[in-house]
C-alpha cells in the first residue's frame, strides 16, 4: 500500500473512532431477556393420502402439515384419521409489563387454537390471547408469570432519518436472533390504518411481533411488515410505532377490544389541479367523496366536495390522517371540522360516533338473518388490499367461519383460500358463484394459505 493510500486509511478509521460507531452488546444483553418465540398451532383433521400404516413421508407430514402430498401421489380419496395439533406458524413478542403481558402482531395469533411463547431461559408457557386488532395488527397476549423483564417504551416521534436502530426476533424460527440498521422514514403511509416506521433492518418471517429498539434501549416500535418481491427482505422494513400500539393494547387489556370513532364520509386525495382549480392553494386535506345518509358527518353538514383541513384542531395534510384521527377520537366527543367549500373556510360542529367492533362472519347479519354457510361449509369474505399486500397475493378470500364439509377438511377461521381446482380466487362474490357450481358428486381441492403454509386441501361438497 502506497503513503497516500496508508494516510487515507488512517484518517478514515481516525473518523470512525471519533464519531463513536455502535456497540450493540450492552443494549443487546439488557434487552434479549424481553423478547420472547412466539410458536402457535392448529388442530386439524388429518387427511392421509397414503392409506393408513407406516410411510416414509410421515416426517414431511408432520414439518409440512397433514395435507402435504409427495409428488405424483393422488391428494383425493383420503381416508380421516383424527384431528391433531398441526404447526401453524412462528413469531415474535415482548414484554410491556412484569406480570407477563406480551405484546405482538395480530397476523401473528390469528387464527391460532394455541398459542406457546418460550422465553430466552428456555422456558415454555402456553399464552392466551387478550384481545387483538386486526386494523393495527396489534395484538395483547398473557402468560402466567411472574417478574417477567419489560421493556421502555420510547417516543417514536423524536426518531431521526439514519438514526441506528436494533430488531430482536426470531426469524425462519431462529430465537433471539439480533439485526440493526437505521431509520430509513418515518410516517411512512401505506394506505393502512397506522403510519409505520420504515428502516433498513433485516427482518424475515418469524420477526413479526418482535421489538425495535432505540440506541437508549427503549422499544419504539413493533416489527410487522417487509416490502418484498421474493418473501425474504429486501432492504425495506415496516414497524408500527408503539405510542401507537400501547393505546391499542391498553384499550385490548380494559375492554378485549379497541373502540374508535367515525363520522360517515369517504374521501380522496387532494390533486394538485383540484386544489388550484377550488382555489385552496396547496395540496392539503381530504376530499369527501360521499356522505353516509344519518351519519355524524350528514347531521354536522358535511357536504360531497368539502375538503376536511382540520379536524378537532389536528391539521389534515393526507387523506389518510383523516380516519387515523377519528379513529383516535372518544365516541361521543364533540369536535369541530374545518372544510373548504366553494372558495371559502367553514367550522362545523359533529358529534363522532362509535365504528362498528370488526365481527366474524359466522356473527355478521345480512337483512336482518345469519349468513349461511355455502355447499362447502365455508362463509368468506373479501381480502383488504393491505392484507393482499402482506400476503403477496392478487386475490383470495378470508375463511370467516367454515363449518360441514370445510371443517371436517380442516379449514378453520382465519385461513386464506387462493384458489379453487384450477381457479384463481378473485372475491368471496366469485369464489360463491364457482361453489354453487360445483359438481356435489366428487371431490375438490382448495389452495388454503395458513401462516406462512400453503397447500391444497381435498373436500368434498355437501349434497
Amino acid at each position: 500500500m502506497c503513503a497516500a493510500a496508508a494516510l487515507f486509511v488512517g484518517q478514515g478509521e481516525a473518523r470512525a473512532q471519533s464519531r463513536g460507531l455502535p456497540d450493540f452488546t450492552d443494549l443487546v444483553a439488557k434487552s434479549e431477556p424481553a423478547v420472547v418465540n412466539i410458536r402457535t398451532t392448529a388442530r386439524a383433521v388429518v387427511r392421509s393420502p397414503f392409506g393408513g400404516g407406516q410411510d416414509p413421508y410421515e416426517l414431511f407430514r408432520w414439518f409440512f402439515g397433514p395435507d402435504f402430498v409427495p409428488p405424483g401421489r393422488n391428494p383425493r380419496a383420503q381416508p380421516e384419521e383424527e384431528g391433531r395439533e398441526v404447526p401453524r406458524g412462528v413469531g415474535s413478542g415482548f414484554f410491556i409489563s412484569s406480570d407477563g403481558y406480551i405484546l405482538t402482531n395480530h397476523h401473528v395469533v390469528s387464527g391460532a387454537d394455541d398459542i406457546y411463547v418460550t422465553l430466552t431461559d428456555r422456558r415454555e408457557f402456553k399464552a392466551k390471547v387478550i384481545g387483538s386488532d386486526e386494523r393495527t395488527d396489534v395484538a395483547l397476549i398473557k402468560i402466567d408469570a411472574t417478574g417477567t423483564t419489560a421493556l421502555k417504551p420510547g417516543d417514536p416521534n423524536q426518531l431521526r432519518k439514519g438514526e441506528w436502530v436494533l430488531a430482536i426476533g426470531s426469524p425462519f424460527g431462529l430465537d433471539s436472533t439480533v439485526t440493526a440498521g437505521i431509520v430509513s422514514a418515518t410516517g411512512r403511509d401505506t394506505g393502512d390504518y397506522l403510519p409505520f416506521i420504515q428502516t433498513d433492518v433485516a427482518v424475515n418471517p418469524g420477526n413479526s411481533g418482535g421489538p425495535l429498539l432505540n440506541m437508549r434501549g427503549e422499544v419504539v416500535g413493533i416489527n410487522s411488515q417487509i416490502i418484498s418481491r421474493s418473501g425474504g427482505f429486501m432492504g425495506i422494513s415496516l414497524a408500527i410505532p408503539i405510542d401507537q400500539a400501547m393505546r391499542v393494547a391498553e384499550q385490548l387489556r380494559t375492554s378485549g377490544r379497541v373502540i374508535r370513532g367515525r363520522i360517515g364520509v369517504q374521501i380522496g386525495e387532494v390533486s394538485k389541479e383540484v386544489a388550484d382549480a377550488i382555489g385552496l392553494g396547496r395540496t392539503a386535506g381530504a376530499s369527501v367523496g360521499m356522505v353516509e345518509p344519518g351519519s355524524p358527518a350528514e347531521k354536522a353538514g358535511i357536504e360531497p366536495g368539502d375538503v376536511i383541513l382540520k379536524f378537532n384542531g389536528k391539521t389534515i395534510e393526507r387523506s389518510s390522517d383523516l380516519p387515523r384521527t377519528v379513529g383516535e377520537t372518544k365516541p361521543g366527543t364533540k369536535a369541530t371540522v374545518q372544510v373548504w367549500r366553494r372558495g371559502s373556510l367553514r367550522e362545523l360542529t359533529i358529534t363522532v360516533g362509535e365504528m362498528e367492533p370488526e365481527k366474524s362472519a359466522a356473527q355478521a347479519e345480512e337483512g336482518g338473518q345469519a349468513q349461511k354457510t355455502n355447499a362447502l361449509g365455508l362463509i368468506v369474505s373479501d381480502l383488504s388490499a393491505a392484507r393482499r399486500r402482506e400476503l403477496r397475493v392478487r386475490g383470495g378470500v378470508q375463511v370467516e367461519a367454515a363449518d360441514g364439509p370445510a371443517a371436517r377438511a380442516g379449514i378453520r377461521q382465519g385461513d386464506v383460500l387462493l384458489a379453487l381446482d384450477n381457479i384463481e380466487i378473485t372475491n368471496a362474490a366469485q369464489f360463491n358463484a364457482l361453489v354453487a357450481k360445483l359438481d356435489r358428486s366428487r371431490s375438490h381441492v382448495v389452495l388454503v394459505r395458513r401462516g406462512d403454509l400453503t397447500q391444497w386441501v381435498p373436500i368434498r361438497p355437501a349434497r
